[in-house]
């Protein structure tokens, strides 16, 4: 399978796809590929010569600083936390709805898609899922129940079959929203202000702890990334502290286990999207449409499908839509499938779901590379007009702080560094992927050897995995907007 992937995948050019600047590879892409199948192979053979079950079954140590100096601290402080993001929530919809009509100037569109939706979740990586103690639509459920007596209860027991298939639902749909939606600040005010009335709705129906736990988007994507932070961050209910819990970096891949395929499916969105995304903008993805292959399109609209964008606009949208909205459901067929096979040359009793519960977890270091190395960038090139913009908000030429000035221009580092760093981290993201795979592996079955051979269809997947990302990074960027 990597060897007829590889063959097919040539291309000589990268596109830096934050920048939408095209690099020069300084080898062909091939080698590349090669040498990054090459070094998730040898990682794989690394793993299975020095993880041994001894080592592998102890459990990662973990230290509880919940009566800390810091962590009363953090406590006193989480009431204005929620008030600030509640602010800039609000915030975010009014200048969207009364600010500027140019994206640029309105601070609504890269707070929240810049800010909110990219850097914060690599903040969560680091330092924890911040984001449970400060969820601007959980502090206004709260202050809604301080009036609505008995409203945080909710009035349906929500069903435990639907595990967190209703946020991924939910997460499609915004993904939607961000990738084939209009982009202006009005748009974004309205989606806020609707998303807003559904969590207020949806607490009243099932209550506040299942909502927030398995329907509401942001909610239950941080919570996913948080299992790889070294700081475990528990809030607590009413009445009851939370608690903190520092651990290795990582460890939380083998304390914690998804309780539902919902989850491993939400894991494997967060994935595939980002491929989408990426795959969407090449010159291959638009052509492969707008191209009209097998002439369909031509005979349809009676020209071809360039020369009658209107009528056939529509038709790419729903296609995109299509391929947008099933792209989790291959990857998890495809995930399926390994874990299959693992459990066929094993032999073991573990059943399918089991297994792929076990293992679920292990694929989230690569959906935090593939959203590094499509996304990070951008918070160099739109992010840093947040220091500006947060004087100006509205974009009626204010300098509430004296940064209106400030961080107005993009900064661009050099192409070459971007390319590389792509590279590296999607690289980094598989090993450790296949690292911790291995690990767990090792825990769930009986022999080392059996472990070992589990991991055999996983390796393959992976290298598919390291070459397909790579080769999207390296495609041309398409230079037509059509959506």
């Amino acid at each position: 399978m990597a060897t007829a992937a590889l063959a097919g995948f040539n291309a000589d050019s990268a596109a830096a796809h934050g920048f939408g600047a095209l690099y020069n590879l300084p080898v062909p892409f091939w080698l590349y590929g090669w040498g990054a199948a090459a070094a998730v192979i040898v990682s794989f053979m690394v793993a299975c010569l020095f993880l041994t079950g001894s080592g592998a079954s102890k459990p990662p140590r973990q230290f509880d600083p919940s009566d800390s100096a810091v962590a009363r601290a953090l406590r006193r402080v989480r009431p204005g936390l929620q008030l600030l993001a509640v602010g800039l929530l609000l915030l975010c919809i009014a200048t969207g709805y009364w600010g500027s009509r140019d994206p640029m100037r309105n601070f609504s569109m890269p707070f929240f898609w810049i800010i909110f939706v990219l850097l914060v979740p690599y903040l969560t990586v680091l330092f924890g899922n911040f984001y449970a103690a400060a969820n601007p639509w959980q502090a206004l459920a709260a202050g809604v129940g301080r009036i609505w007596r008995g409203y945080l209860r909710g009035r349906l027991a929500y069903p435990a079959w639907l595990g967190d298939w209703p946020a991924l639902a939910l997460y499609m749909g915004f993904i939607w929203f961000e990738l084939l939606g209009h982009g202006r600040p009005a748009d974004l005010a309205q989606w806020l202000a609707a998303y807003t009335a559904l969590n207020l709705a949806g607490v009243w129906l099932v209550g506040a702890a299942a909502w927030f736990r398995h329907c509401e988007i942001f909610a239950v994507f941080l919570r996913l990334l948080g299992v790889l932070s070294p700081l475990q961050i528990v809030p607590g209910s009413p009445g009851q502290p939370g608690a903190l819990r520092l651990r290795w970096p990582l460890a939380g891949l083998l304390i914690e286990r998804p309780q539902h395929i919902s989850t491993v499916a939400f894991a494997l969105a967060m994935l595939s999207t980002t491929a989408f995304d990426g795959l969407k903008a090449t010159q291959w993805w638009v052509s492969l449409f707008w191209g009209d292959p097998t002439g369909w399109l031509t005979q349809w609209a009676g020209a071809e499908p360039i020369r009658a964008i209107p009528q056939v606009q529509p038709l790419y949208k729903a296609w995109c839509t299509f391929w947008l909205l099933v792209s989790p459901f291959i990857y998890l067929a495809l995930y399926l499938f390994t874990i299959a096979l693992a459990k066929l040359l094993t032999q073991t009793p573990r059943s399918l779901r089991q297994l792929a519960l076990d293992f679920g977890y292990t694929l989230l270091p690569i959906a935090v590379v593939y959203h590094l190395t499509h996304y990070a960038t951008l918070l160099l090139s739109h992010g840093l007009k947040v220091i500006s913009l947060a004087s100006d908000p509205f974009g009626w030429r204010w300098d509430l702080f004296g940064t209106a000035m400030h961080f107005r221009a993009p900064i661009l580092p050099d192409m070459g560094v971007v390319w590389h760093s792509q590279v590296g981290l999607i690289l980094a993201g598989h090993i450790v992927s296949i690292w911790m795979a291995h690990r767990v592996a090792l825990n769930v079955f009986a022999s080392r050897r059996q472990a070992m051979v589990s991991q055999l269809p996983m390796l393959v997947l992976m290298v598919a995995f390291t070459v397909a990302g790579l080769w999207i990074l390296a495609q041309p960027l398409t230079v037509m907007l059509l959506r």
